[in-house]
């Protein structure tokens, strides 16, 4: 299902109305949004003690998603993906997401369309202490 080496929670097929949209009539509505999020994270310590609180809450992203793509009400895919995946990125623990957002209901002839993305929590680099002793 993935390719990776990590460890993995995943939500797949989570369906969120949403204004989305560049025209006045999509402006207008809301339209379905079928959201698939791979989120790459260490589960050992949940594996282990078989509690929710060391688990990364897959009903709490499902949540906050769902609210986000509410609230934002892009214009564009591209835009409410990166908005989505740096939320993600800030407030739960993973080090990786790939997240794909489809507008089933935008082209006729398809059965949808929509993005991909996939972005990576960035580390926060140690910066040596300079006291002011260290000046002289």
């Amino acid at each position: 299902m993935f390719h990776t080496e990590s460890d993995v929670v995943f939500v797949k097929g989570l369906t969120v109305e949403a204004v989305i949209g560049v025209y006045a009539w999509e402006r207008a509505i809301t339209q379905p949004l079928l959201i698939d999020i791979a989120l790459e994270t260490d589960i050992s310590r949940a594996a282990i003690s078989d509690d929710v609180n060391d688990a990364l809450n897959y009903k709490a992203v499902c949540d906050d998603v769902s609210a986000w793509c509410q609230a934002i009400k892009a214009q564009l895919l591209e835009h409410l993906a990166l908005q989505i995946a740096d939320k993600l990125l800030a407030k739960y623990s993973c080090h990786k997401i790939t997240l794909s957002i489809a507008k089933p209901t935008a082209i006729k002839q398809a059965d949808a369309v929509g993005v991909q993305i996939t972005r990576y929590a960035t580390a926060i680099e140690d910066k040596p202490v300079v006291s002011k002793d260290d000046d002289a």
